[in-house]
């Protein structure tokens, strides 16, 4: 993180100050080393084993020289951070940070160091350079965020764990309608999970008078995959728009090129994940769910207002509409949790058997999953204020609450889902 954070300070200067040729040759050079950094801890792995593989097929016998060493923390996260950051200055829409220290704030600042949301230097580093003073409402609304994501993580995810764990690992002794609440359940934990360390990130970010960006709005609210894709994991599906999609021509050279990039920005976003062949599944399905939408010009439908916006509930049209975006993102889901791609498709034929019986007693973890749910949906309108009741007896009730649930909850042995990333 130091080296990384080192070449990309002096890099983005460089870009700033040098000739249009040594801009573009510095620019190349901070990205190569930013992927090749990535690169090495993450993916040398992966790589190492297809290809000796794929060559033993050939009838030669290698054997790939594997990397014993762990991921370093956060890195797929402070690589982004140092490439967007010297892209930007390329682009001419920041100048180069003049102190070290502010730039190295940047890329490790600790409330979003170990999984994001991934910022940008635009964003964040004008609110480093300036003297900031406390602001009780704000710290108010950050400490109601860093509870609420308490509560997600571990009243919500760390209790449907073990549940989800027990299901795949043993899908074989399950009925088809157990595997379909497994399924369910691990859909609520990774969003109660990371959207939990984003609230926690961002209103811890807050009691230092930061603002860092949203990571999620509500995304099992959405009525098709792409406005799925704007609420879920913002930073980084913004951070592939933008750096990856846009350059590579988005939409702007007819549907074949738009066919094209939207199937890598979805892979790569699916390897970003992990050196697996799982992940890139489950990118592909989703650019597969994807591609009807922007075809017929319905991918930039829901964009602005979120669902029943200004009304208590739902039209029947937006239930089905959000029934059918949670079901198939759910299905992707199976991709993603499995270790293997065999595991994935063997889970998905188990499901046939037994559908339409009664799941298994797990399903009393509903009890935990139907409140939560009404209560994102009651905070639907901003995810970065959680409005509470005015009745200072029933919000000092509401505050006990989540403390006990919080404290009653614990657990020694619980881990973020996306440290691993």
């Amino acid at each position: 993180m130091i080296l990384s954070t080192l070449i990309d300070y002096f890099f983005g200067i460089w870009v700033y100050e040098g000739s249009a040729k040594r801009k573009k040759f510095f620019l190349w050079l901070s990205i190569l080393n930013n992927l090749v950094i990535l690169f090495f801890f993450k993916y040398y792995n992966f790589f190492s084993v297809e290809f000796c593989t794929n060559l033993n097929h050939l009838g030669f016998h290698i054997k790939p020289y594997l990397i014993n060493i762990l991921l370093p923390l956060g890195i797929s996260f402070y690589t982004f951070h140092g490439i967007s950051y010297v892209i930007d200055i390329y682009r001419g829409n920041f100048q180069p940070i003049k102190k070290f220290t502010d730039y190295a704030l940047f890329v490790c600042f600790f409330p979003l160091l170990v999984a994001g949301p991934i910022e940008r230097a635009s964003h964040l580093l004008p609110q480093i350079v300036k003297k900031r003073q406390f602001n009780y409402q704000q710290a108010v609304q950050g400490m109601r965020l860093i509870l609420w994501g308490l509560i997600k993580k571990m009243v919500i995810a760390d209790n449907l764990a073990p549940i989800v764990d027990d299901i795949f690992h043993n899908y074989k002794t399950y009925s088809g309608s157990t595997l379909v609440l497994g399924v369910i359940y691990f859909s609520i934990q990774i969003y109660g999970d990371f959207s939990g360390y984003s609230d926690i990130a961002l209103g811890t970010a807050k009691l230092f008078g930061f603002e860092l960006l949203s990571n999620f709005k509500f995304p099992y609210f959405s009525r098709n995959i792409a406005e799925f894709w704007r609420r879920w994991h913002i930073s980084l599906s913004s951070w592939f728009r933008d750096y990856l999609y846009i350059p590579l021509g988005g939409t702007r050279n007819g549907n074949l090129i738009a066919v094209r990039n939207t199937f890598i920005i979805f892979l790569v976003s699916g390897f970003w994940h992990g050196a697996n062949l799982t992940f890139i599944c489950w990118g592909a399905i989703h650019a597969l769910l994807f591609l009807p939408l922007l075809l017929t010009n319905q991918n930039r439908k829901f964009t602005t207002e979120t669902v029943a916006y200004n009304r208590s509930v739902p039209t029947v049209r937006e239930c089905i509409q959000m029934l059918l975006t949670f079901t198939f993102v759910s299905f992707a889901w199976i991709f993603f949790r499995s270790p293997t791609i065999s595991m994935a498709f063997s889970f998905i034929k188990q499901i046939s058997h037994g559908l339409f019986t009664m799941p298994s007693l797990k399903s009393f973890l509903f009890i935990y999953c139907i409140p939560f749910v009404l209560v994102d949906w009651h905070f639907r309108q901003n995810e970065r204020v959680l409005v509470l009741p005015r009745n200072k007896i029933w919000r000092y009730s509401l505050y006990l609450i989540a403390i006990f649930l919080v404290v009653y909850n614990c657990n020694d042995n619980s881990s973020f889902i996306y440290f691993q990333f």
